[in-house]
């Protein structure tokens, strides 16, 4: 079953955020735009690769009220190890969420069990809790933090804009498509 138009489900972790460890559980996904990135773990090598995009693009996030929140199974303990001896993951202002029970990961369905390691899985999560978006990649293969700001753009379009759609490659400012028996074939 796919997890798209799914409330997310209850967790609670503890984060590291801004040289601090702060709380973070399913409430504070809600109310606001999330984005949850699922990473296998600390000190790799495809993974600071895109968390270093990721904060590179993150005040565009933040411009669309957007909170951004990373997850792997290692500890916030960890994270902040990580963050210590890495300029990349230094720079990262969006908490690093520590996941070492596992829970997280088995709630959107991207645990590698006999790994216990997250598959690289992307998430736009609306205010109310709900999943518009679910991308889950292989371990090799890295994303593009500007492609997932386009999506949540787009997400948070069809939000404001009911009977709209997004079509391919779309960014703001460019035309939308309203779906109807006129367009049938016409496109």
């Amino acid at each position: 079953m796919s997890l798209i138009n799914t409330e997310i489900k209850p967790f609670k972790a503890t984060a590291f955020s801004n040289g601090k460890f702060v709380p973070v559980s399913d409430a504070d996904l809600k109310g606001k735009w999330s984005v949850v990135f699922f990473y296998p773990a600390d000190f790799t090598f495809v993974c600071p690769t895109e968390l270093g995009d990721l904060a590179d693009v993150y005040p565009e996030f933040q411009k669309l009220g957007v909170e951004v929140y990373s997850v792997s199974t290692d500890t916030h303990f960890t994270h902040k190890a990580w963050a210590d001896a890495s300029d990349t993951i230094k720079k990262i202002n969006y908490p690093m969420v520590g996941d070492p029970t596992q829970t997280i990961s088995r709630n959107f369905e991207v645990l590698i069990e006999e790994e216990g390691l997250a598959l690289r899985g992307t998430f736009v999560i609306n205010p109310e809790g709900v999943i518009k978006v679910a991308e889950i990649h292989d371990l090799g293969i890295g994303r593009d933090a500007k492609e997932l700001l386009r999506k949540v753009q787009a997400a948070q379009y069809v939000a404001s804009h009911p009977g709209e759609v997004c079509p391919a490659k779309w960014t703001p400012g460019e035309a939308t498509l309203s779906p109807s028996l006129d367009l049938v074939g016409k496109i």
